[in-house]
């Protein structure tokens, strides 16, 4: 039996999964680690933390397997993306805490591109919106924020990376410093047309291209881990951001296809094939994967709280002990009474672009409870991915969307697919395996070293569990989206700036 091991590093925790051939789970293991909120709107976390846990995770799942590390034919790594490590490539240690993608540090930075029209030339050449979401503003803030690393930078001794970099690394034992085409389209410095690293970007944020992880394809071998540390060398096969991955996972092979994910965040990506689609409505451009020579694109809509809001009003406000509570109680009211919540936490993401805005609650009255509350903060996850897949159509050119494949842990929330379904008019489909972001990356590098031939074989791997109609009448659902488009508005540009 060929069993592949898929690393799953996200935002909140580090998970490892082991598959078998036919694409089911021989066993896992997660583990949480915290995140820092040093000031408001700033995101960090220890990077040490990240391969702790990671590495961790490693070790249990292939004790509860009772495998060791030789009897893996290949490891895959998905990753929460966007997030920048730095560290000394001497020694390996960090020289400052890990960016996490939330952090908006870097806002003011990217307003100064904006208005001196730069943003233009970042969105020709890397298909991003200028934001402090993405990674090489953070770079600059690093080399900028603490004496000695410009130093180190012009030695030669810096290393940036994001997550996905960090990982390898440190299975390799400081070995390979790479990283692949999907996480570096996500740096808002490399050229997602001529594949490559963009010197005019590095030059423009002051990034010495030294610095920076080799680029390779999502499936192939990157690296073995160290044998010294690891006791085997066991290919590193696959990579990719958790997005992609997911998208991959879901078996989304075709132009057109379409994938949700219910994490911290919420992450809708487009399959636009074999030519980058240029967004009309603050979507982004970016690589989904790439396989041989072989370049596959996507659409992206990224909203930035999802499930974290689910933990917010869980850990925040006390309004329930487990996340599994939640449909029981949505469904225990019969709406939510007008109120509705805007997540905006962190600012806004696409299609509205605004990192002043911030959360709100509307429409709250005497006889607000808890469980319309916990309703609001369900529907508001499905409002923010229609108002994302109404401005995928729209750019795409592809139609009516006839489904949307979902997956991420508040999928499992029946409630959250049916009113989904209900707002954007389309079919929602939950697979048997909910974690397809593992899956995807499993899926990656198994076709690396030959566990699964083609698409072909990943195809018949994927099974739909559920399937979701809209039953809602289009009337009713308009009155909604009024609603919640005039909360929007209301949390827009909140922060004095």
């Amino acid at each position: 039996m060929s069993v592949v091991m898929a690393l799953d590093q996200g935002t909140t925790s580090s998970r490892t999964v082991l598959y078998d051939e036919a694409g089911e789970v021989v066993a896992s293991a997660a583990e949480e680690f915290p995140c820092l909120f040093p000031k408001p709107g700033w995101v960090e976390q220890d990077p040490e933390d990240i391969w702790r846990t990671q590495k961790n995770t490693m070790e249990a799942a292939l004790a509860k397997a009772g495998l060791t590390l030789a009897d893996v034919s290949a490891i895959g790594i998905a990753n929460q993306r966007e997030t920048t490590i730095a560290w000394d490539g001497k020694t390996g240690r960090p020289v400052a805490p890990a960016i996490v993608w939330q952090c908006r540090r870097t806002a003011e930075f990217c307003d100064s591109l904006k208005k001196e029209g730069y943003d233009k030339i970042i969105k020709e050449k890397t298909g991003l919106v200028t934001d402090a979401y993405f990674s090489a503003p953070k770079m600059r803030w690093i080399l900028k924020s603490k004496t000695g690393i410009e130093k180190l930078a012009a030695k030669g001794g810096l290393l940036f990376g994001t997550v996905d970099s960090w990982l390898v690394w440190k299975l390799t034992n400081g070995r390979v410093h790479a990283t692949d085409v999907s996480n570096a389209s996500r740096t808002m410095a490399y050229n997602i047309r001529e594949m490559k690293w963009d010197g005019e970007i590095l030059e423009k944020l002051e990034i010495p291209l030294d610095s920076l992880p080799e680029v390779k394809p999502s499936s192939g071998i990157v690296a073995v881990t160290d044998k010294g540390g690891f006791g085997c060398e066991v290919p590193i096969a696959g990579v990719a951001g958790d997005q992609q991955a997911a998208l991959f996972g879901q078996a989304c092979f075709e132009p057109g296809m379409v994938k949700n994910t219910y994490g911290t965040g919420c992450f809708m990506l487009m399959n636009t094939g074999a030519k980058p689609v240029e967004s009309r409505h603050g979507l982004l451009t970016t690589i989904a994967w790439q396989l041989g020579n072989t370049v596959t694109y996507a659409l992206e809509g990224a909203v930035f709280i999802g499930g974290a809001l689910m933990q917010w009003l869980r850990d925040g406000l006390g309004l329930f002990s487990d996340v599994g509570e939640t449909e029981k109680m949505a469904t225990s009211v019969e709406s939510t009474e007008g109120v509705y919540i805007v997540p905006a936490f962190v600012g806004l993401g696409a299609p509205y672009w605004d990192p002043y805005a911030r959360g709100a609650i509307f429409g709250l009255t005497r006889g607000t409870t808890k469980n319309h509350l916990v309703r609001a903060g369900l529907q508001a996850m499905a409002f923010q991915s229609g108002d994302v897949l109404c401005a995928m159509a729209a750019d795409a050119g592809l139609g009516a969307i006839k489904s949307l494949r979902v997956d991420g842990g508040a999928s499992a929330n029946n409630y959250l697919c049916r009113f989904q379904a209900d707002i954007l008019g389309v079919a929602v489909s939950r697979p048997r395996n909910l974690e397809t972001t593992a899956l995807g990356a499993a899926f990656l590098a198994g076709l690396a070293v030959g566990v699964w031939k083609d698409q072909t074989d990943l195809q018949a791997v994927w099974k739909e569990h559920s399937r979701f109609e809209p039953v809602e009448n289009k009337q009713s659902m308009e009155h909604r989206l009024r609603g919640w488009r005039s909360a929007v508005e209301r949390a827009k540009n909140w922060v004095d700036h």
